[in-house]
């Protein structure tokens, strides 16, 4: 169906955090409408007032802000919609589409069962004029006619069913509160929603949906039910498989691009695309390109591609989303000496982390403080053969100038160094390392004396002269 302007929608229910499924569901959504220059729009399902809560709903507000995605126009509450949804439930009851029910919960049973040894879905004795009774509660059901619904689906394809086969669904309950089923039409249709792109728990909605579409004489929307995510052992993801929320992410150290990127292309893609930007996703997303089967999640390749995308993110971006990694491992705010050298330090280590708490480790050698407790292996490389190489080595570099320490020069010096003792290299590489990182991960020995500058440099040394080896002698 061609439509003037494309309109998306995420359609959550505030009952919990925002689910990585949800996210997937909300991207694909978000893609789509952006490809066609159109909205995007958020809708928050609060109809079940036992279970919405104000606190989840911040929590997907939150996590929608946090990954990125960002709605055209208000959000919709669909619990202040309640008016309209009764009026449309009045305008069925009188084009003979729905009716009231007054069958009991026990009477409903009965009639249940019934439908079920006639092999056909639940249907009301009250659907064909039987008298009601006097003052019982009521429900109102639409009228599910015969034949047959067929769905045009843009990736599941061509799906029908046997209308014998739907229930006379609630509309109204006896509260005279409207149910999911009827709000989410009328909701769409006010909306202008033209694509309702969903997981495909939801197929069978689409069928019931698109009767009481036909029946009001509205346009049906497109329907796209997208499959849902598995986890690694391809079992339907939940609580087993650790992380659920968008929220959880975040906190293990992933960047929203880089669990974008890795959502989006779970379960869609665009030839041998792989790592890509917003905009090259908006420029080629399609629904054509979503994969039938259920995708899995693989937590090594998520790593891989959070890893793609921080090498490529700006420093000050690094620093907005890294800076309680950073802060936690230092154990409390960074000095502005410590920030400056990991500002220096970051673009040289980047690429080995996959994680912000992998950036946080590699890059803690810059960050701790002095003096830096020596133990475990690290310590084991101090022997006392090691500190006359250390005194020899403070000296050397304490008559580099400031304007020539940098990596080059001090591998010179280190190599000149060892060359003119007539020893190796791991002489004297364990135990200078040992002293100015405290065995925490670290690039190059010469890459790590120009990171940490002069200054901070020659006082790790000098610490480690005066109270490790002064310790050790005592």
């Amino acid at each position: 169906m061609l439509h003037a302007k494309v309109v998306t929608r995420f359609a959550p229910s505030p009952t919990g955090f925002l689910h990585i499924g949800g996210a997937r569901t909300a991207l694909f959504s978000y893609y789509f409408a952006k490809h066609h220059d159109g909205d995007f729009r958020l809708r928050v399902e609060d109809t079940d007032k036992k279970r919405s809560t104000e606190a989840a709903t911040q929590a997907i507000l939150d996590g929608m802000d946090w990954l990125g995605l960002h709605h055209d126009g208000d959000i919709v509450y669909q619990s202040q919609n309640e008016a309209r949804h009764k009026k449309i439930v009045l305008d069925l009851i009188k084009a003979g589409h729905a009716y009231p029910c007054y069958l009991t919960p026990e009477q409903q049973a009965v009639e249940r069962q019934s439908s079920r040894d006639a092999g056909r879905a639940f249907r009301s004795p009250y659907r064909d004029g039987k008298s009601p009774p006097d003052e019982c509660p009521f429900v109102i059901r639409f009228r599910v006619p015969d034949g047959e619904t067929t769905l045009e689906d843009q990736v599941q394809g061509l799906v029908k069913w046997n209308n014998k086969d739907f229930d006379d669904l609630v509309l109204l309950r006896a509260d005279g509160t409207p149910v999911y089923m009827l709000a989410v039409v009328v909701d769409d249709h006010d909306m202008g929603v033209t694509h309702i792109i969903r997981g495909d728990d939801h197929l069978v909605n689409g069928g019931r949906q698109k009767l009481i579409y036909e029946a009001l004489g509205w346009d049906v929307p497109d329907f796209a039910h997208i499959p849902l995510i598995f986890g690694p052992d391809g079992k339907k993801l939940s609580k087993r498989h650790g992380a659920l929320g968008v929220d959880a992410y975040a906190d293990m150290g992933y960047l929203p691009s880089g669990l974008r990127n890795y959502l989006t292309r779970l379960g869609w893609a665009h030839g041998d695309m792989e790592i890509f930007t917003d905009q090259q996703a908006i420029d080629v997303f399609s629904l054509s390109g979503i994969n039938k089967a259920p995708a899995r999640l693989d937590f090594d390749k998520m790593a891989y591609v959070n890893g793609q995308h921080l090498a490529n993110t700006p420093i000050y971006a690094i620093w907005k989303y890294g800076q309680t990694f950073f802060e936690a491992k230092n154990q409390g705010p960074l000095s502005k000496e410590q920030h400056s050298r990991l500002q220096t330090a970051l673009p040289y280590i980047v690429g080995r982390a996959k994680t912000l708490i992998d950036l946080a480790d590699q890059a803690y050698f810059v960050t701790r403080s002095r003096p830096i407790p020596l133990t475990g292996k690290a310590k084991k490389t101090l022997k006392p053969d090691a500190k006359p190489r250390l005194d020899d080595l403070l000296i050397l570099l304490s008559g580099v100038l400031e304007e020539q320490w940098n990596h080059k020069i001090i591998q010179e010096l280190l190599t000149s160094y060892i060359e003119d003792e007539g020893i190796g290299f791991g002489k004297i590489g364990p135990p200078l390392r040992a002293c100015l990182t405290g065995g925490a991960p670290s690039p190059d020995l010469a890459l790590v004396l120009d990171l940490l500058g002069k200054p901070e440099t020659l006082a790790r040394i000098q610490d480690c002269l005066d109270i490790f080896y002064k310790n050790n002698e005592e």
